[in-house]
C-alpha cells in the first residue's frame, strides 16, 4: 500500500516509527490514540485496516494523509518545532500549542523562515511548539512554575482563556505589565474590527492572530419536525434536552462556549447548556455521528470540522445568528525582549500565517491583508476586553464548570 508501512501493520506499530502521523489519527477521530499509554493498549490490538474499517473511512485517502504526513516531516529534514535537544542559555525561549489541522504547514513556513533568516539573526532559539493533541498541561506546569519573568518564556502562542489570564498562570505576569502587543496592527481586517466587535487589545499587552469559531452541525435526519436551531438559546429549548454533543474534550473552545453563555444567560444558561447534553464527542467523530446507533441532533464544534461533511448528506452546518463563539488564538509576548522577538512576531502575525490558519484550517485570521472569504452576515460572539479585564476568568471558568458538573 505505500513504501512506509502496509495497511495490515498494526496501529502501534506505524505511530511508533512515524510519531508524526499521531496528529492525523487523533483529527480524523482516534481520539484515544493522543494518550501514549491507550495508544500501546489499543494500538497493538488492532490493524490500519481494521481500525479504518470500524470508523468507515475511506482507506487509500487516509493512507495518502499518513504518506504526506511522513514525507512533509523528511523533507524538512526531520526538523520540527519542538526542539530535540535543548538549547541551553538560549536568547529567546518561545512555548505554544498549534491547532492539529494547521500543524504541519505551520511547521513548513517556520521551518523555512528559520533557514532563511538563521544568518541573520544573532541569537539563539529554544522552542517547542506542540500539536493541540497533546494538550496543554505540560505548558501550564511551566508556567506555574516560573516565579520571575526571567524564568518565564519569551513568547508563547496558543488557544484559550485559562492559560493566558489565570491569576495563578499569566495573569500574576500581566499584573507586572510584563507583556506588550508587537503586531503593530492598528486595526484588525474589518471581520474582527467594525461596529460590533474588536479584538484589538486596547492596552496594547496581548496580541491575537486568529480565532477558532464554534458552530452548529445538524443531522437534518434527526430533526423530526423541530426546527433547525438558529442561535445559541435555541439550544435551551426542551425540543433539544438530551440532543445535544458539545465538545467537552476541547477545552480550550468548551470553556469560551462556558463563558460566552455565562456572560449572556448567567446560570440558567449553563443549566440550559447541560440539559441539551446528548455527549461530548471529538469534532472529527462529530461530522459523521449520523452513522451510529446513538445520534445526536446537533453537535457543536469548530468551524474546520464542518468542512469534512459530505455534500448532500444529512449534516447541515449552521453558522449561529447571533454569532458563532470564539475561542482567540493569543500571541503573547515580553516587552523586556521587543528586539530579540520583534521578527519572530512578524512571522507569527503575518498575511503567510493568517492564510495558513484561515484558509487551510478555517481559523479566521485578523491580519489586515487576510481575507477570511467569511459572508459577512456571518459574525462572531466575543467575551470582549471590558469583560476580561473586569473579571477574574481562571475563578469564572471554575464557577462555570461547577454550574454544568452540578446542574440535572
Amino acid at each position: 500500500m505505500s513504501k512506509y508501512f502496509d495497511i495490515q501493520d498494526k496501529v502501534y506499530d506505524i505511530t511508533e516509527k512515524y510519531p508524526e502521523t499521531i496528529d492525523i489519527f487523533v483529527s480524523n477521530g482516534f481520539k484515544q490514540l493522543a494518550d501514549g499509554k491507550m495508544r500501546e493498549k489499543m494500538g497493538k490490538t488492532i490493524s490500519l485496516n481494521m481500525a479504518l474499517k470500524s470508523k468507515r473511512i475511506n482507506i487509500e485517502q487516509f493512507v495518502q494523509k499518513l504518506v504526506n504526513s511522513i514525507e512533509q516531516n523528511r523533507m524538512s529534514e526531520d526538523k520540527s518545532l519542538v526542539n530535540q535537544e535543548k538549547v541551553e542559555n538560549a536568547n529567546i525561549r518561545i512555548d505554544g500549542i498549534l491547532p492539529c489541522p494547521v500543524r504541519m504547514p505551520l511547521m513548513e513556513a517556520f521551518n523555512e523562515w528559520m533557514d532563511e533568516e538563521s544568518d541573520k539573526l544573532d541569537i539563539t532559539v529554544d522552542y517547542q511548539l506542540k500539536a493541540a493533541s497533546s494538550g496543554v498541561d505540560w505548558l501550564k506546569e511551566k508556567i506555574e512554575k516560573a516565579e520571575s519573568e526571567d524564568a518565564l518564556s519569551d513568547l508563547f502562542i496558543s488557544a484559550g482563556f485559562d492559560l493566558f489570564f489565570d491569576t495563578n498562570l499569566m495573569g500574576k505576569f500581566k499584573k507586572k505589565g510584563t507583556f506588550e502587543d508587537m503586531t503593530g496592527f492598528d486595526r484588525f481586517n474589518e471581520d474582527f474590527d467594525n461596529e460590533y466587535i474588536s479584538l484589538l487589545d486596547p492596552d496594547r499587552e496581548y496580541s491575537i492572530i486568529g480565532v477558532v469559531p464554534a458552530v452548529f452541525l445538524v443531522n437534518t435526519e434527526e430533526l423530526n419536525g423541530r426546527d433547525i436551531p438558529k442561535s445559541w438559546e435555541d439550544i435551551f429549548k426542551p425540543e433539544f434536552e438530551d440532543q445535544v454533543s458539545l465538545p467537552i474534550g476541547d477545552f480550550d473552545l468548551f470553556n469560551a462556549i462556558l463563558l460566552n453563555i455565562y456572560k449572556k444567560y448567567g446560570k440558567q444558561g449553563i443549566k440550559g447548556l447541560k440539559k441539551s447534553l446528548f455527549k461530548g464527542m471529538h469534532p472529527s467523530e462529530m461530522v459523521k455521528s449520523h452513522t451510529r446507533p446513538e445520534k445526536p441532533v446537533v453537535t457543536i464544534m469548530p468551524y474546520f470540522f464542518t468542512k469534512m461533511t459530505k455534500e448532500g448528506g444529512p449534516m447541515k452546518a449552521v453558522w449561529p445568528e447571533d454569532g458563532a463563539i470564539i475561542s482567540p488564538i493569543f500571541l503573547l509576548t515580553k516587552k523586556s525582549k521587543k528586539d530579540d522577538l520583534k521578527s519572530f512576531v512578524d512571522l507569527f502575525a503575518s498575511k503567510k500565517v493568517g492564510e495558513i490558519l484561515s484558509h487551510n484550517g478555517r481559523f479566521p485570521s485578523t491580519n489586515p491583508k487576510v481575507d477570511n472569504k467569511i459572508p459577512k452576515d456571518q459574525k462572531y460572539m466575543w467575551l470582549g476586553w471590558d469583560y476580561i479585564k473586569k473579571n477574574d476568568i481562571g475563578r469564572l471558568i471554575s464557577e462555570c464548570e461547577k454550574i454544568f458538573n452540578e446542574s440535572i
